[in-house]
């Protein structure tokens, strides 16, 4: 029984997937193109010079995993499953991945570093830095030679040329590269002169971006002491500086423009809110103004406000007036009877005191030394003008001054005689008659 075309092919399509299956394929690319869809469709030809083509198509979903622009002429490896396409009977293989030659080896070393790093923290979302809104000075981490530094120069004086920048050289590729960025990444760190650094450099394959996966590179941007845009490469490019810096750019220009605000926008962003600040201040201009006309309207005329004051005032001066002459009606002589009963109060409370002075002038005079003085007494002080009130006091020879009412005497002790006591401390004169 004869075959029909479309089954044959049908056939031979299920014959080759179940011989072959998954199949990896190393070549050279030719005719590389991208349709609208984002399908891939090209050939690969024989790597040693061969005369032979296998058609390739890649669909978008696929495509879109690729890290590197393909282009005609570059060594891939590409795996994928072969089939027949049934419109034109060709041999075909649908790509399912597509990577250059010996790029392999360094994806999967990437991959292994990638989590590692992150499952020390680095690429936590937590620990990244806000960039200053505004800042004044920038740092550029790149090469002088590089395409980048120009690009990230010409942005930055054409958004932002009141910004200062300050360019820290280093190498960014080649095996040297590393320890460059790690020190030109730790002098910026440590002069404390900029307010952020931006980290560029320009596309190229995964070997010539390799230096921003190194780890010496990414643990100094995540110790360094100012927030890092890391700018490398094209927008499909990822490397772990990418993602350990405090923010990522799809390329330097892009960097540039992320780290720094237009001026111009800046200057309208301000022009705009002093319009609305002024469209505020004058809103409350014009509620004040209202506010005084119609307090204005509320209180009329002063005079007439006055007017109407001074009246009331007088309304109730009479009725004062007339309510004391009314008590005065009612009082009648009270006051009279009042003043009377004062006086005499006042004139007992004197005559009281002065009988209260005069006992005391009396008591006075009783108690005056002087006074018992002028009845024949005497008192005896020593030469410092103490009184001897004890015989005890004394002493034979000592020096003694005697006072009477009509002067005084200096005498010398010649003998101390103190009166006899009884048994119980009593002179004979105090105690009482026997019987």
């Amino acid at each position: 029984m004869p075959w029909g075309v479309a089954s044959l092919l049908l056939a031979t399509s299920d014959a080759l997937a179940a011989r072959f299956g998954a199949v990896t394929v190393r070549g050279e690319l030719s005719g590389f193109s991208r349709a609208g869809s984002g399908h891939c469709y090209f050939a690969l030809k024989d790597t040693d010079g061969a005369p032979a083509l296998l058609r390739c198509a890649m669909f978008r979903r696929a495509a879109v995993l690729v890290d590197f622009a393909p282009a005609d002429g570059q060594q891939v490896e590409v795996r994928g499953r072969l089939g027949i396409y049934e419109a034109r009977g060709e041999l075909q293989m649908v790509v399912e991945s597509l990577q250059r030659l010996g790029t392999g080896t360094l994806y999967e070393e990437f991959l292994r570093r990638r989590a590692r790093l992150q499952a020390l923290g680095l690429f936590e979302a937590a620990r990244k830095r806000p960039l200053p809104a505004f800042p004044q000075a920038l740092g550029i981490v790149t090469s002088l030679g590089a395409a980048a530094l120009h690009d990230v120069l010409t942005t930055l004086q054409r958004r932002a040329p009141h910004v200062r920048l300050v360019v820290y050289p280093s190498l960014v590729q080649g095996a040297e590269a590393p320890a460059a960025l790690v020190a030109a990444l730790q002098r910026a760190g440590e002069r404390r002169e900029v307010d952020a650094v931006l980290l560029v450099r320009g596309g190229g394959s995964l070997e010539d971006l390799w230096a921003f996966n190194d780890e010496r590179v990414v643990q100094a941007i995540a110790a360094c002491a100012l927030p890092v845009v890391c700018g490398v490469g094209h927008e499909t490019d990822v490397t772990l500086a990418d993602l350990v810096a405090d923010l990522r750019a799809p390329t330097p220009t892009a960097a540039a423009e992320m780290a720094a605000p237009a001026r111009e926008e800046a200057l309208n962003a301000l022009q705009g809110q002093q319009l609305n600040l002024l469209r505020v201040l004058e809103r409350g201009l014009q509620q004040r103004a209202q506010r005084l006309d119609t307090l204005a309207l509320r209180l009329g005329q002063p005079a007439r406000r006055l007017q109407g004051q001074a009246q009331r005032l007088d309304a109730l001066a009479g009725r004062l007036q007339r309510a004391v002459a009314l008590r005065q009606q009612r009082l009648g002589d009270a006051p009279a009877r009042l003043q009377e009963r004062l006086q005499r109060a006042v004139q007992q409370r004197l005559a009281g005191e002065r009988q209260r002075v005069l006992s005391a002038e009396q008591a006075l005079q009783a108690h005056d030394p002087h006074r018992v003085l002028q009845r024949g007494y005497a008192w005896v002080e020593s030469a410092d003008g103490r009184p001897v009130v004890s015989v005890h006091a004394l002493q034979a020879g000592q020096p003694v001054r005697a006072v009477w009412a009509d002067g005084q005497a200096l005498a010398e002790v010649r003998q101390v005689l103190p009166r006899p006591v009884d048994e119980r401390g009593m002179p004979p004169e105090a105690l009482p008659p026997a019987g």
